[in-house]
């Protein structure tokens, strides 16, 4: 695939979510969408790690919403756009999730997401000859499916402050490869994400802080070479939205 070609469909993947995103406040009975810049630093294998800012749109928002508001199942849905500053060395991500939000009083929630994340990762430069060909290590295009559980925490004046907590495991992940023949597949030997967030709810808007750290551990073979593959990620953000 032509880099053009390569841009075009990368233009077109962002425009779509971004329209889900938009659409959320049409579609669902309550719901945040917001806007969030930070830093994000991320490392391949024993590679330099780099750190750069971030921008991210992202949103939710409840499709069923229970009758009783203590108790009863939500069941929610969203999405959420990764854009980082420099795209050479941290990767583009683009995700969408949905599942049941379990309420236990005026304060808890508990509940799980089904998500799907595609990752369009950067290459390795000067990487050391005789581990692979040439000096410039490519990446497959990336999704991935995971079922994070979270956990939530309202508090103060009218509960208007949260607090929530949410990880799990990373499932099984598939590539597309657009990089020239020959690299290797890799195959996934564990994986986890944990984000904490805190905000508060000002009635038609709400601010938030959110610190996420994400890890794959590839297996160490031939399709991992020099483990170049293995990726840990740490992202902090700040950000403003509106509730609807």
């Amino acid at each position: 695939m032509k880099r053009w070609q390569a841009a075009v469909i990368q233009r077109i993947i962002m425009a779509v979510f971004s329209t889900v995103l938009a659409a959320l406040p049409a579609y669902c009975q309550h719901g945040m969408l917001g806007i969030s810049g930070g830093l994000t630093s991320d490392r391949y294998g024993a590679l330099t790690r780099y750190q750069d800012g971030v921008g991210i749109i992202d949103g939710r928002g409840i499709v069923w919403k229970s009758p009783d508001k203590t108790t009863g199942a939500d069941i929610e849905v969203g999405g959420e756009v990764r854009i980082p500053s420099n795209t050479n060395t941290h990767a583009k991500e683009f995700s969408v999730f949905g599942g049941p939000a379990f309420r236990f009083g005026e304060h808890w929630s508990v509940g799980f997401h089904a998500q799907i994340h595609w990752f369009y990762q950067p290459p390795s430069t000067n990487i050391p000859s005789g581990i692979i060909v040439g000096t410039t290590f490519y990446r497959p295009r990336m999704w991935i499916l995971e079922p994070p559980g979270f956990v939530q925490y309202k508090f103060g004046a009218d509960n208007r402050w949260f607090v929530r907590a949410e990880g799990g495991p990373e499932f099984s992940p598939h590539y597309k490869f657009t990089v020239p023949t020959g690299y290797p597949n890799p195959n996934l030997d564990h994986g986890y994400t944990v984000r904490g967030t805190v905000g508060r709810n000002f009635g038609k808007w709400y601010i938030k802080g959110s610190y996420e750290t994400r890890y794959f551990k590839f297996r160490t073979n031939f399709g991992n070479p020099g483990n170049f593959y293995n990726w840990r990620s740490d992202m902090a953000t700040a950000g403003v939205g509106l509730s609807f």
